[in-house]
């Protein structure tokens, strides 16, 4: 019998990611990491500069070809174009890291509490967290079913799974402010959740996979009273780091998942454990 080279499963030469929210906390280490494993990038973020200079730095650094791309994803026209583009530069993609997402133009209404949200922020941040989730799988997505295969990571949140903890929130501050969960947040990244599900099931026999990679909280600011109690609600002790996110999402990227579909996988140190 031969023996399978499972090292090859992971490798990504000759594919191309798409990655929303490219040069956000996540999207820059999805980003390094895939191009680390061989894939060229396709890195979408709201301004083009910025993923422009860093599609250039991962070019250089790994030996593969990057471009950067601006795209609103809430505004189907602009994903239409996304895709298109993607499909001249590259001839399609093969990868989709669905990891775009907002707080909104006003950062004060995004933690306002429930009693006094309003409407027109929650469907602000909606139009990204999730129909731009939707906007961004249906375009491109449609086009690796008319393909035969591909892989789509759409990123949730730990979240989307449980609901906060308020007493995490306590004295806690992110880069100075004081900040909660908003339901939002929640209801947006519940929903991507569900819509991964009934996108894999809707494209299996196509032979495109469709995951959700849930992070658990990440270390990206916050004080260090929210660091200690986020904390002691771990089992492994500590809160992530935007690191510990990039091996799940190259092995969901790569054939080493290519029997896993419709699938969460929280990189939460334990935390939906409980």
């Amino acid at each position: 019998m031969a023996q399978t080279a499972y090292r090859k499963l992971f490798d990504l030469t000759g594919k191309t990611a798409v990655i929303t929210g490219a040069c956000g906390i996540l999207g820059r280490r999805f980003a390094a990491g895939l191009a680390e494993f061989g894939a060229d990038l396709a890195l979408v973020d709201l301004v083009e500069p910025p993923a422009a200079a860093l599609a250039a730095e991962l070019a250089k650094r790994r030996g593969v070809k990057a471009v950067g791309i601006a795209c609103d994803v809430a505004d189907p026209e602009a994903v239409k174009r996304l895709a298109e583009r993607v499909d001249r530069a590259f001839g399609g993609a093969q990868i989709l890291m669905n990891n775009a997402a907002t707080k909104g133009h006003n950062v004060d209404a995004f933690f306002a509490p429930v009693e006094s949200f309003d409407l027109k922020t929650w469907r602000e941040i909606m139009a990204v967290n999730l129909d731009g989730m939707f906007l961004v799988a249906q375009a491109l997505g449609a086009r690796m079913a008319e393909r035969g295969g591909g892989s789509i990571i759409q990123t949730a949140s730990i979240y989307g799974m449980l609901a906060p903890d308020p007493r995490i929130y306590e004295g806690s501050e992110y880069n100075g402010r004081p900040i909660n969960t908003p339901a939002v947040y929640t209801a947006s990244k519940a929903g991507v959740i569900g819509l991964t599900r009934h996108l894999a099931t809707y494209w299996a026999a196509r032979g495109v996979r469709v995951n959700t990679l849930t992070p658990g909280g990440v270390a990206s600011g916050q004080n260090d009273a929210f660091a200690r109690r986020y904390a002691a609600r771990i089992p492994l002790g500590r809160m992530a780091e935007a690191d510990d996110m990039v091996g799940a999402a190259v092995f969901l990227a790569s054939d080493a998942s290519r029997y896993v579909t419709g699938q969460n996988i929280a990189v939460d140190g334990g935390l939906s454990a409980w």
